[in-house]
């Protein structure tokens, strides 16, 4: 999968997030082992802990459909700068991926790259066995 097309597909997610106390419009598009896409989209709250950010949202989302590892997540906003993703969501891309390739992508579309474990040192590191059948 190349960096264009994830970030695409993360500027698209936008288009789901419900913001309107902040009016931040985030969208994630983070990519599988295996290839496939998950989208998701911040959804915010009055109660403002509640909301969820749209890192969270794809990875539950993906791990909704059975996957479990990663290797890329894309983040678009809207606003002037890219943003990274919060300590929250680093984490728990963590969970899911020792290490995997970050792109903030520009409202114009334009992205930096990061490695998550740059954003991320230190992080709490457990990977779970997965349940036996």
């Amino acid at each position: 999968m190349d960096d264009k097309t994830l970030a695409a597909r993360a500027k698209a997610a936008m288009k789901g997030s419900y913001a309107p106390y902040s009016n931040f419009h985030v969208g994630a598009a983070l990519l599988s082992e295996d290839g496939e896409i998950f989208q998701g989209a911040n959804v915010e709250n009055i109660s403002l802990g509640l909301s969820v950010c749209a890192e969270r949202n794809a990875v539950a989302t993906a791990v909704n459909a059975g996957h479990r590892r990663f290797v890329k997540v894309a983040i678009a906003s809207d606003g002037d700068s890219s943003v990274p993703p919060c300590g929250a969501c680093r984490q728990v891309l963590r969970e899911f991926c020792e290490d995997m390739e970050v792109l903030l992508v520009d409202a114009d579309g334009s992205w930096r790259k990061f490695q998550l474990s740059d954003l991320m040192p230190e992080a709490f590191a457990h990977f779970p066995q997965e349940p036996k059948s």
